[in-house]
């Protein structure tokens, strides 16, 4: 007895009677008894095997960190009208929601006349031309689609959108469609536009898109509401009601 004292307790034996013949009773070393484990280590060692989540965009200090970032990541894509791949458009989307959560004007249409009158020019969008249309509008071949404008006059509650154009026929001629509407404010953050007037010029762009021309106006008709969802002294950045984003820069009047 003195002897098993002395034993530390996993060398303690505990003896069991056995049906075999002539075996008697045996003992065997007894089953080492577990510790409890504190409630939250099982929490920390199941998290310890899973992979820690990576954010999906890297931690900027500033919004200049995060504006240039955005820019960084447009390099090359030609506003996106003409497709990109999913995972750049990741990448730029990510950007945008980071911009938009730190958006520094809260209630941009209470400051229009500061934040937004003037001339923008669009640097990424998620309408696209692609296939038949793009085909159909000439934009493949001998048509080449230019800057895209944006003149808000925020006295008259007017907003004109001009899309410039070059076509290569007899000779190089460029021109534009120019597209007018009229916006109202509903809430601190959206307006409703209508579409006012539509014009192509020269006529011998319209001679080219005549055919197609409903199908032009459709996908650059702003008509609907614009949410503002993020607004600074350069950059400005909106969603509309058909699920389309829109970045663009603050910009010369003098370029239109």
């Amino acid at each position: 007895m003195a002897a098993s004292l002395l034993l530390p307790p996993s060398a303690h034996r505990h003896c069991i009677t056995t049906p075999t013949r002539g075996a008697g009773t045996q003992c065997h070393p007894a089953a080492p008894r577990r510790r409890p484990r504190p409630r939250g280590a099982l929490l920390v060692a199941r998290g310890a095997a899973v992979p820690p989540e990576q954010s999906l965009t890297p931690h900027y200090e500033t919004l200049g960190d995060a504006k240039a970032a955005l820019y960084q990541a447009l390099e090359g894509v030609d506003r996106g009208i003409f497709g990109i791949t999913s995972a750049k458009r990741s990448d730029i989307h990510a950007l945008v929601e980071l911009l938009e959560s730190r958006n520094p004007t809260p209630d941009p249409t209470h400051k229009l006349q500061d934040k937004v009158d003037g001339c923008w020019r669009l640097i990424y969008s998620t309408i696209s031309i692609l296939g038949k249309r793009r085909t159909k509008l000439g934009l493949r071949d001998f048509i080449s689609l230019g800057d895209f404008f944006q003149i808000i006059d925020v006295k008259e509650e007017k907003a004109v959108n001009v899309i410039k154009f070059s076509a290569r026929a007899l000779k190089i001629f460029s021109g534009q469609l120019a597209i007018e509407a009229s916006y109202t404010i509903t809430t601190k953050t959206r307006v409703g536009i209508k579409l006012e007037t539509s014009t192509i010029t020269p006529d011998q762009l319209m001679n080219i898109f005549q055919k197609n021309y409903d199908m032009l106006l459709a996908i650059f008709n702003p008509e609907g509401w614009l949410e503002i969802t993020y607004v600074d002294e350069s950059l400005r950045i909106g969603r509309d009601d058909k699920a389309n984003i829109f970045v663009l820069e603050k910009t010369d009047p003098s370029q239109v």
